[in-house]
């Protein structure tokens, strides 16, 4: 015979050729060679030994068990003592009853939505990320949902949760704030054949994510192609001098002539510039010598126009020294006082007063 004892929380299954006879509790106990005994843990889960099904054909011990079952298409979240402890796959799980509290959640993962009153917590714990999928949409943003490559609906700013199972999901996603598109480089011919190359920039603004995504492929690519050619459309309308002088009235045509088309791609285009204009090196080079050009006849009028107002000056002074004798007299001494200024001395050889000496050497006779 042999001795075993059953400690408490400890619970024994007595078999006899492979058969159980019985269940025991707490106590010590003596059986004969040919009985076999398997003695649990209550506070851990139940492993049969056999087939589960037999043992679950005794009263006594199925009343001790806890049976939960999951199937393909569900998982169990365990929870002991109020804290999620294990995510259950598919299959069949005992649990003893008694000093453990357990609590069981059956999920149903064969549709992708979660409910939403599911705890957010427990859906970012460790043990259920690999069973659920996560997309944020952020406040600037807005998404596209497709299942199975089929149009779900629109996304708004937020973080969404779905099970993981063989349904396909994408979320394509559209920042709505203003952009900008860098449009350089730009080689385009004026009506007079002048080479220029162009770097211009326009900002838009996604207004219709379902025209953006859904029915345009590439809609920032179509929206530079179009800005490309009516770019083109209107320099190619001009000589080279017409365009410089009319670069400032590029933005709003451009603004007006591109609206339509932004509207079919789900886009409103907010501002247009050009913040280059670059000419290839032997224009650069005729560009500056006209540049000195026109400024060398202004500089040459502006000299013809001064001497001809010190002229015209000189004119009027003279017609009024003619009649004015007084005046003649103080020209006189203006001048006998630049004259000063410059010479140390004179010497004044002659008969007469200083004045009519002077007179006489520096007026023509």
């Amino acid at each position: 015979m042999k001795q075993v004892k059953v400690n408490a929380y400890e619970v024994g299954l007595v078999f006899r050729k492979g058969a159980l006879q019985k269940v025991i509790e707490q106590g010590t106990y003596w059986f004969w060679q040919g009985e076999q005994v398997y003695v649990y843990d209550t506070t851990k889960e139940f492993v049969a030994p056999v087939e589960l099904n037999i043992l679950l054909a005794n009263e006594q011990l199925a009343a001790m068990l806890e049976l939960v079952e999951v199937k393909d298409t569900e998982l169990v979240l365990q929870y002991v003592n109020g804290m999620l402890k294990a995510v259950l796959k598919p299959g069949r799980y005992t649990y003893w009853k008694g000093p453990v509290n357990y609590a069981f959640v059956k999920v149903d993962i064969s549709k992708v939505a979660i409910d939403p009153g599911f705890d957010r917590m427990v859906l970012n714990n460790a043990l259920l990320a690999p069973y659920v999928r996560t997309y944020t949409i952020e406040n600037y943003e807005k998404g596209v949902l497709f299942m199975d490559g089929k149009f779900e609906g629109l996304l708004e700013s937020g973080i969404y949760y779905w099970w993981k199972n063989p349904v396909v999901i994408q979320v394509a996603k559209v920042d709505t704030r203003q952009l900008q598109l860098e449009i350089n480089g730009q080689e385009i011919l004026t009506k007079d054949k002048a080479a220029l190359r162009l770097n211009a920039w326009a900002q838009y603004k996604v207004l219709d994510i379902e025209k953006a995504l859904l029915q345009n492929k590439e809609y920032e690519r179509q929206l530079y192609i179009n800005i490309q050619l009516v770019l083109r459309e209107y320099v190619a309308g001009f000589g080279f001098d017409e365009l410089l002088e009319k670069k400032e009235a590029i933005a709003p045509y451009m603004l007006e002539r591109i609206q339509d088309k932004a509207e079919a791609l789900g886009v409103e285009v907010v501002g247009f510039g050009i913040r280059d204009i670059i000419l290839p090196g032997d224009m650069k080079e005729i560009m500056n010598q006209v540049l000195v050009a026109e400024k060398r006849a202004q500089a040459n009028t502006i000299m013809r126009r001064e001497e001809t107002a010190s002229t015209r000056s000189l004119l009027n002074t003279a017609k009024l020294m003619e009649e004015n004798a007084m005046l003649w007299k103080l020209k006189e001494m203006e001048y006998v006082e630049k004259i000063a200024e410059k010479i140390s001395t004179i010497s004044v050889n002659g008969n007469g007063k200083l004045v009519e000496q002077l007179k006489v050497l520096f007026t023509p006779k």
